[in-house]
């Protein structure tokens, strides 16, 4: 499966807990979510996130060894947070919550590290199982998305299904999302510690890239891609 990243072998499938970060902007699903991981024995939450920037620190202190991620979260989004803690954590073992049924979004979470992918509106019945089965050192996707696999194409096509935003810089990326998110050229600069100069570099080469040049068209472009939610 050329371009898509390994889920590496946990050097740890032999211990009987399993160290949980969870981020989601909503503390409510956020609960709802912490109850049913306290079902999965030796299960244990060591940390939660409002959003994907929070939950690499939380990686970084915590050293969990799986880490749950909603797909929409502010300031960082899931994907972007998956690519980073897979790549400077090898070990970290990566699961991706999601109301996105369609295959841009499970398999860009795949080819960015990810080794699971699970529905919301299944999450209740299925998270436990996606758990045990990534902590274990298996790929898990939910049961919907596994059963359209079958009468898809072959995972080596589906890995290059084409998909605008993967043209764009991780900096250029995280960018697009702050825009979407409606933050100002100052305020971009200073969540990523950047000059307003460099920020507008960026902006104008991710408008050249995409070939959109109207914030509405970035805007829309984002949430398409599931960089920020449409909801209010």
């Amino acid at each position: 499966m050329t371009g898509v990243q390994t889920c590496a072998l946990p050097i740890w499938n032999t211990l009987k807990s399993i160290r949980i970060v969870l981020a989601d902007d909503h503390p409510i699903v956020r609960a709802g979510i912490c109850e049913t991981l306290k079902q999965i024995p030796g299960a244990e939450v060591v940390g939660e996130a409002n959003n994907g920037r929070e939950a690499i620190e939380l990686v970084k202190s915590a050293r969990p060894d799986v880490v749950i991620l909603d797909i929409s979260m502010p300031v960082l989004n899931g994907l972007e947070a998956a690519e980073r803690i897979t790549k400077a954590y090898p070990d970290v073992r990566v699961i991706i919550l999601s109301r996105h049924e369609n295959e841009e979004y499970y398999w860009r979470a795949l080819k960015l590290g990810a080794c699971g992918y699970v529905l919301k509106n299944a999450v209740i019945t299925e998270l436990k199982a996606a758990v045990q089965r990534v902590a274990g050192g298996e790929v898990y996707l939910s049961q919907q998305i596994a059963s359209r696999l079958r009468k898809q194409l072959p995972l080596q096509q589906l890995a290059h299904a084409r998909n605008p935003v993967e043209q764009l810089s991780s900096r250029q990326r995280e960018i697009l999302q702050l825009i979407a998110e409606g933050e100002t050229t100052k305020g971009i600069a200073m969540v990523l510690k950047l000059s307003p100069k460099t920020v507008e570099y960026h902006r104008m080469q991710l408008m050249q890239r995409l070939n959109i040049f109207d914030i509405p068209g970035l805007v829309r472009l984002a949430v398409r891609m599931g960089l920020v939610s449409q909801e209010g």
